[in-house]
C-alpha cells in the first residue's frame, strides 16, 4: 500500500506490530499504521520507528478504522425530561472515544422544524463527528405525541433542510408512529427521495394495518435502513426453524438492516437464527440514549462483543460497525485506513475467557470473547488511552515536567 508522506519525513504517530483489520481494504494481517497531519499515511509491515515522533507499541492487539455508530440519540441539550430529544440523549463525547466510536449518527432527535438547535448546541460543540437523520415529524422526538402529527410530516421541508446541510445531514427517519396507516413511513421515503438521501424507519408499534413484511418488501426502496431487526415482532422463522423468504428478497430489493439494539430492541430468538442462517445485519449500531446504556446493550464494545458469542467472526463484526455503515450513509471516506483517510482509528484488546450476554428482554447467550477498547485516535489525535499506551515511567521524565515553561515556578518554602 503506497504511502502518503515521503520517506524523509517523519510520522506524528506510529502503531506498531498490531493486527490490522481494515474491511474495506480486505486487510486482516499483521501491520503497522503510521499517521501524519491528522490522516492515515502509509499501512505496512516493519515500518521503521525511527521514522516517527511517537511510536506506540500495540504487539498482541486488534487495530480497526474507528467505529461508525449509525443510532444514536445525542441531542440532549434541550432540557426536555424524558424526551429523546431531551433527558434521554446523551452526550456524545462523554460515550464515544472510550467505546472506540469516532462518528455517531444522531438518528431523527431533531426535526425539521428542531434541526438548527441540534446543529448550534451539540454538533458543532463536540470533538465526535455527528451525522444526522432528520425526523419527518417537524418537531422530532420531543414527544411520542409530536411523531403522530400527520400535518407536520412535510417531506419537502425535511428534504429542503437536508439540501441546505449536504453531508451533514445524511436521511430521514420515521419512529414512534402508532397509527394504522403507512404515513410516517411513506412520508419519510418520500422526503428520502426528494433529498436523494435513505429513509431509516423504526417501525415502533407493530400493528395488523401494517405488517412488517410489507414495510420491507413493499415500501421502502433500495438503500432504505430498517432498524431494531432483531425486534421481537419482526417475523423471523417458520414453523421448521427456517428464514421467512420475504427477509432475503428485501436484503435482494437493497433493504439495509439495522441492529439499533436499544433498550427493548433485540431479542436472542430473533437474532440468533438469524446470525446462525447466514442473514448477518448491515449495520451493528448501539441506540444509544440515557436508557439504554446501562441496560445489556451497554456500548458499542458489548455490542460486537455480543455479534461474536452469536458467531460472527471479528472481520464481519468490524465491516458492520465501520465501512458498512459509512456506504449507508454516504460518507465512503469513513471507516477505513486507506493512505489519505481521515486517522479515525480505535485499538482493541480481545480478552479470552467466560463472558455472558444478555438481550433486552433477560435473555442470555455466553461467549468466550470480550472486546475492550485500549486506544482511539480522533483525526490522528489520541482521544482515548485506557492502559496509558506510549506514555514513559514518570522516573525517566525529570524532575521538571509538568511545569510550563515561563509560566509555572516551584516555589519552595524557606
Amino acid at each position: 500500500m503506497p504511502s502518503l508522506a515521503s520517506s524523509q519525513a517523519p510520522f506524528d504517530l506510529l502503531l506498531k506490530g498490531g493486527h490490522l483489520i481494515d474491511p474495506k481494504n480486505r486487510i486482516d494481517g499483521l501491520l503497522d499504521v503510521a499517521v501524519h497531519d491528522g490522516k492515515v499515511a502509509e499501512v505496512a509491515a516493519d515500518i521503521d520507528p525511527g521514522r516517527a515522533l511517537k511510536s506506540i507499541d500495540v504487539t498482541g492487539l486488534t487495530v480497526t478504522p474507528g467505529l461508525v455508530d449509525m443510532h444514536t440519540h445525542v441531542f440532549h441539550t434541550t432540557g426536555i425530561p424524558g424526551a429523546w430529544a431531551g433527558d434521554n440523549s446523551v452526550q456524545p463525547d462523554a460515550f464515544s472515544f472510550r467505546s472506540g466510536v469516532t462518528t455517531m449518527v444522531d438518528t431523527g432527535s431533531s426535526g425539521w422544524r428542531t434541526f438548527e438547535m441540534f446543529r448550534q448546541t451539540v454538533i458543532e460543540r463536540v470533538q465526535t463527528r455527528i451525522l444526522a437523520l432528520i425526523n419527518i415529524a417537524g418537531l422530532g422526538m420531543i414527544t411520542d405525541a409530536a411523531e403522530q402529527q400527520k400535518s407536520d410530516f412535510n417531506p419537502a421541508e425535511a428534504a429542503k433542510l437536508a439540501r441546505k446541510y449536504p453531508g451533514l445531514i445524511v436521511g430521514v427517519k420515521s419512529a414512534h408512529y402508532q397509527q394504522p396507516d403507512w404515513a410516517s413511513v411513506d412520508r419519510a421515503v418520500e422526503a428520502g427521495r426528494l433529498a436523494d438521501i435513505p429513509a431509516m424507519i423504526d417501525f415502533g408499534y407493530f400493528l395488523p394495518e401494517r405488517p412488517y413484511w410489507q414495510l420491507v418488501t413493499e415500501h421502502v426502496r433500495p438503500g432504505d435502513i430498517t432498524t431494531h431487526m432483531f425486534r421481537g415482532p419482526v417475523p423471523w422463522i417458520d414453523d421448521n426453524g427456517k428464514l421467512l423468504p420475504y427477509l432475503w428478497e428485501a436484503r435482494a430489493r437493497g433493504v439495509k438492516f439495522d441492529v439499533g439494539h436499544g433498550n427493548m430492541s433485540l431479542v436472542l430468538r430473533n437474532a440468533v437464527p438469524a446470525i446462525q442462517q447466514g442473514f448477518y445485519p448491515d449495520s451493528i449500531s448501539s441506540d444509544l440514549h440515557a436508557q439504554s446504556m446501562n441496560a445489556p446493550m451497554m456500548d458499542m464494545p458489548t455490542m460486537l462483543s455480543k455479534f461474536l458469542a452469536l458467531g460472527m467472526n471479528l472481520p464481519d463484526i468490524f465491516l458492520c460497525a465501520t465501512w458498512n455503515p459509512a456506504q449507508i450513509v454516504g460518507h465512503p471516506e469513513l471507516g477505513h485506513l486507506t493512505p489519505g483517510a481521515v486517522a479515525d482509528i480505535a485499538v482493541w484488546r480481545v480478552l479470552e475467557g467466560h463472558f455472558g450476554y444478555a438481550d433486552a428482554y433477560g435473555g442470555r447467550i455466553d461467549g468466550r470473547q470480550r472486546l475492550l477498547c485500549e486506544l482511539t485516535l480522533n483525526g490522528g489525535r489520541i482521544a482515548w488511552n485506557w492502559n496509558a499506551l506510549g506514555d514513559l515511567d514518570y522516573r525517566k521524565l525529570g524532575p521538571s515536567y509538568g511545569i510550563r515553561e515561563g509560566i509555572d515556578w516551584i516555589i519552595k518554602p524557606k
